[in-house]
């Protein structure tokens, strides 16, 4: 039996607009990643964080979800914090970083233009995440970060967007028996105008881990 491929080829050309920003980054800057961005952490842990996807100067430069921008620095703190993660975050790829109880992924795996994936990227790209949820054979969750996200897991898992709303800190029992926690986004703009608090996204995983836990 032929394992659903999971991870977009480095040349994907599904998204025509995001295969042309992609071209134009690797003239530009031939050392990065320009390419879309693997899932990283172990396949059979309990939980599958869920991204929006790769930054510009983050993720699609590094090749590491949420690494070498700002929303990686409390992501990572956090994990660390609840001992799904350890090593040090560095902002960089060959840090001491190790995911444990956690895989980290996008719902897009390539960078948009101005950050911002449009409606048909996402269900393009929808089909990699689908294959990821059916490879983890012991997943009991996924963190959505954001609305994006959460309507990305629901789509992979079959569901109409109307089947659970997003909000901040909701968590969601879906009919497999999958839990689907919800958090705002860990972004620059979210964390400055506080819509995001450290103790909020804690609080949230706090939650979840404690869950799994039971």
């Amino acid at each position: 039996m032929t394992e659903p491929c999971t991870d977009p080829g480095r040349d994907c050309a599904l998204c025509p607009r995001l295969v042309a920003l992609r071209t134009a980054n690797r003239v530009a800057q031939p050392g990065w990643h320009n390419a879309p961005v693997p899932s990283w952490g172990p396949r059979d842990a309990p939980l599958l964080v869920l991204g929006m996807a790769p930054g510009q100067k983050g993720a699609n430069r590094t090749g590491r979800p949420f690494t070498g921008d700002h929303a990686g620095k409390l992501l990572y703190a956090t994990l660390l914090k609840f001992g799904v993660a350890r090593g040090e975050y560095l902002e960089d790829p060959q840090d001491s970083m190790q995911m444990l109880g956690c895989r980290i992924t996008n719902a897009v795996r390539c960078v948009p233009p101005a950050n911002l994936p449009e409606p048909l990227e996402t269900r393009t790209c929808n089909q990699f995440l689908r294959a990821e949820l059916v490879a983890m054979p012991k997943l009991k969750a996924v963190l959505a970060l954001g609305v994006l996200a959460h309507a990305a897991a629901l789509r992979a898992c079959g569901l109409p967007l109307s089947h659970k709303r997003f909000a901040h800190g909701a968590m969601h029992m879906l009919p497999d028996g999958l839990l689907l926690a919800n958090s705002y986004h860990v972004s620059r703009y979210n964390t400055s105008t506080r819509r995001l608090t450290t103790e909020m996204f804690e609080a949230v995983v706090a939650d979840l881990l404690k869950r799994l836990a039971a």
